[in-house]
């Protein structure tokens, strides 16, 4: 047997039972997560339809911003990600079958990310060591072997990485004076930056291609937001951004301070960016937001993020 938890193990877990028929249950403190024309008349109307249809399209492909705000066919905003039932589901299976692929005795337990349902820590005793796959000489491997063996890796574990590997850009690949070699990941999923507490992954392993450390905050299935990003429209412009944030309080430390930008604070909106953050509303979910990213001198602050479309400072580091 074994199980995943799922952020705090004393609240949430999920329990894999392999003996008889096997099954998942999903255990939660305070909730249960489960053409032809007939006459020529006719054949001319449609090609005049036809043409009109073009010609709406054509236009609707340029949107500017939009100064009366979204309009009423738009979606809904923020987009709410909240089927954790599913990813669950999906992170089970993935982990059941690479247990049994190394061997993985007993019952062990994975720590998974609270949002995304993604392996957040590898359980503390496992039993029976992880190996990356094994590329090059023997002993000696070159650094094109370490990325290829990485990437492996990643096409084998993206179900609990909840990432594809083409959504992935190697940042940072170091050895430490320990020995161990690590390598982080960005998820780069979008037309824009992905920015927020999500879409990192960070593998640490052993010269002798052992695993050591594994945590993965990308987002699942990202590929299916594109449309629906795709039809947001911002609000404001850029100018009218850095505009705002000078005009307002703007609240830092998790709400505990409130300052405003001093007389000679330079601020500079350089680019749209997705920002993903815990959601306000269903437990465990996440809201997806198009703000701009607004870079600042001169400040106690470097960066605020201020949301394209309702105008709120949602972040600031």
């Amino acid at each position: 047997m074994f199980s995943l938890s799922l952020g705090n193990s004393s609240s949430k877990y999920l329990d894999y039972t392999t003996t008889g028929k096997s099954k998942a249950k999903f255990m939660f403190a305070d909730a249960t997560i489960r053409w032809t024309a007939t006459n020529q008349p006719r054949s001319w109307k449609l090609i005049l339809c036809l043409a009109l249809a073009l010609t709406t399209w054509g236009c609707a492909a340029f949107q500017p911003t939009d100064p009366n705000g979204p309009r009423a066919n738009a979606p809904s905003y923020p987009i709410e990600l909240s089927d954790l039932e599913s990813r669950l589901e999906e992170t089970s299976l993935a982990w059941y079958q690479l247990s049994q692929r190394y061997g993985i005795p007993g019952k062990t337990e994975a720590d998974l990310h609270p949002y995304t349902a993604t392996l957040e820590n590898l359980p503390a005793n496992l039993g029976a060591p992880i190996y990356l796959p094994k590329v090059g000489a023997q002993g000696s491997p070159t650094e094109d072997d370490v990325r290829e063996s990485l990437r492996r890796f990643i096409v084998e574990w993206r179900q609990l990485i909840g990432a594809e590997p083409n959504e992935l850009s190697l940042v940072e690949r170091v050895d430490e004076p320990s020995g161990v070699k690590v390598a982080r990941y960005e998820q780069r999923p979008f037309r824009y930056p992905l920015r927020g507490p999500f879409g990192s992954l960070v593998i640490r392993f052993r010269s002798d291609w052992q695993l050591v450390a594994f945590s993965s905050s990308c987002i699942p299935h990202a590929d299916r937001l594109q449309a629906t990003l795709a039809g947001l429209t911002p609000k404001i412009t850029s100018e009218q951004a850095v505009s705002r944030i000078k005009g307002q309080p703007i609240v830092v430390n998790n709400g505990q301070q409130t300052l405003s930008l001093p007389a000679n604070a330079a601020a500079e909106a350089r680019e749209l960016v997705v920002y993903a953050q815990p959601s306000k509303g269903p437990p465990s979910g996440l809201e997806i937001r198009l703000a701009w990213e607004i870079h600042i001198t001169n400040a106690p602050i470097k960066t605020v993020y201020l949301d394209a479309i309702s105008e709120d400072i949602i972040a600031t580091s």
